[in-house]
């Protein structure tokens, strides 16, 4: 998909070929320490997520600026039957590529994947002081849904989590 800010930044699928690319960005919003629920990302454990969404055919973009990886927006879908019907989202972007509305493309792009994919009901988990993020997911029909208390702490550090969810705007009839 071409970007509608510059013929460089194009949204392509997950593949297999762009694994190691996925897992060096990961890493890199994970090692920052304020936003993932990962402090690092080991790349084993990041290839077989990838061989995961890859099979399950989970909405999984990349943002790439030229041929760099410098973000992604993810759904990994729920297992047990009863869930089935909706998936976690999960986002991130280099500091390089922050603050300029390629998170809203991203993100809606990947929302009208989930869509068409059958997926009804998105869920995440935002830290509370991550407060662009959560403007962004309010913007794009993320309600919140509940709070975490102390839920993480990072470097000495407690936050609260927030919970919040979109449920699909035409959901699909799928079992």
């Amino acid at each position: 998909m071409p970007s509608p800010y510059t013929a460089s930044l194009t949204l392509q699928p997950l593949t297999a070929d762009r694994a190691a690319d996925f897992w060096r960005v990961t890493d890199s919003v994970a090692r920052e320490r304020r936003y993932l629920a990962f402090l690092e990302i080991p790349q084993a454990a990041s290839a077989e997520y990838v061989r995961s969404q890859l099979a399950s055919q989970a909405p999984h973009l990349l943002l790439l600026d030229g041929n760099q990886v410098v973000g992604w927006c993810d759904v990994t879908p729920h297992r047990l039957p009863i869930y089935q019907h909706g998936g976690t989202l999960g986002i991130g972007l280099l500091p390089s590529h922050r603050g300029m509305g390629l998170g809203g493309w991203l993100l809606e792009s990947t929302l009208q994947l989930a869509e068409q994919r059958g997926f009804d009901r998105l869920e995440l988990t935002v830290h509370e002081d991550n407060l662009n993020a959560i403007k962004l997911y309010e913007r794009h029909g993320f309600l919140p849904e509940g709070r975490k208390r102390n839920a993480v702490r990072i470097d000495g550090r407690s936050l609260d989590v927030l919970m919040m969810a979109r449920l699909a705007p035409h959901p699909s009839s799928r079992p």
